[in-house]
């Protein structure tokens, strides 16, 4: 080993509920687990102001407050939680999983958690970005209950686009589907359930302009794409629906994924393809994308390594 490679028990690529929680349950079992952050630290929590729906907060937290509580309770019980990127791995000798942290650093792991999460698709619009958490939403299971009674817009036309505008309608006075196209790419059954409802209006062929408002959304500029025409929604929140993208890049030709690079794991289990290496959160659900979903596979996680660490010692 050079002066730069480090040999760890347990890895865990990526923070946020998943990777925290996996490291609070390995530092528990005494495995010193050493977790890299990643480029975002906490994960998409970190940019979302209130959470109401994760269990032991009745009163609701800030994202930001939640993921460091995550953080405090893993280095409680250990937990070496480090601020860097891992930016390549090789699983190819059985037994020793490679990562390299920030290019340069080596570290060798008997086991690996990835966590690394997935990243919400956005518009790319500067008052996006800037109304974030203001009532603009990628999640509308997480953020719906804010807008209760509300007009809202939802930009996409996939069945998860139609499954959050089902969810709005159910919450909200009226939801307005912003689809750029003159049809939608949703399966059959969820385009009539958005159809038949009464209080879903699906724009066709429109696009988004720009989100309106100052300190917090007032509106939604649209263009139609066929016309040219230009018009104003008056909405309290702006929902983006246009789908998630892994952040799993540098597992690719190592790992099992999907078609749209989720990691596949065994089921009912965190186990991937290379024993040894486990993958919780996001990175490999791209059905629930919840933050108490995502805790409780990290915790899967952790425990099917400690599993493997002990059975490799036996044998």
């Amino acid at each position: 080993m050079s002066d730069k490679t480090e040999k760890v028990k347990v890895l865990i690529i990526g923070s946020g509920p998943a990777g925290y929680t996996a490291a609070i349950y390995a530092a528990r079992a005494g495995l010193n687990p050493v977790l890299y952050t990643g480029s975002q630290p906490g994960g998409q929590l970190t940019i979302t102001n209130d959470v109401e729906n994760y269990p032991g907060y009745p009163d609701g937290v800030m994202g930001p407050q939640m993921m460091e509580d995550f953080r405090k309770q893993a280095e409680r019980f250990g937990t070496q939680v480090r601020y860097g990127l891992v930016t390549k791995v090789d699983f190819s000798q059985e037994g020793i999983h490679k990562a390299i942290v920030d290019e340069s650093n080596e570290i060798l792991a008997d086991t690996v958690i990835i966590s690394t999460g997935a990243s919400a698709k956005w518009l790319g619009l500067e008052s996006e970005t800037r109304l974030n958490g203001k009532g603009v939403s990628a999640c509308a299971v997480c953020d719906g209950f804010f807008f209760r009674g509300q007009e809202v817009a939802i930009v996409g036309g996939g069945d998860t686009a139609c499954e959050e505008a089902s969810y709005l309608a159910n919450i909200c006075s009226r939801v307005y589907m912003i689809v750029r196209r003159d049809e939608l790419r949703a399966s059959q059954i969820m385009q009539k359930r958005v159809m038949n409802n009464s209080k879903i209006e699906i724009l066709w062929n429109h696009e988004t302009q720009e989100v309106l408002g100052e300190e917090e959304v007032s509106g939604v500029r649209i263009e139609n794409n066929k016309t040219g025409t230009v018009k104003d929604l008056s909405v309290g929140g702006f929902f983006v629906a246009i789908g998630h993208q892994p952040n799993t890049e540098i597992f690719k030709g190592i790992l099992d994924m999907d078609e749209n690079g989720y990691i596949i794991t065994q089921k009912g289990t965190t186990k991937t393809n290379v024993p040894g290496v486990f993958a919780s959160g996001d990175a490999q659900d791209h059905v629930y994308r919840q933050a108490v979903t995502a805790a409780g596979t990290g915790c899967m996680a952790a425990l099917e390594a400690e599993r493997y660490l002990a059975t490799k010692e036996l044998t």
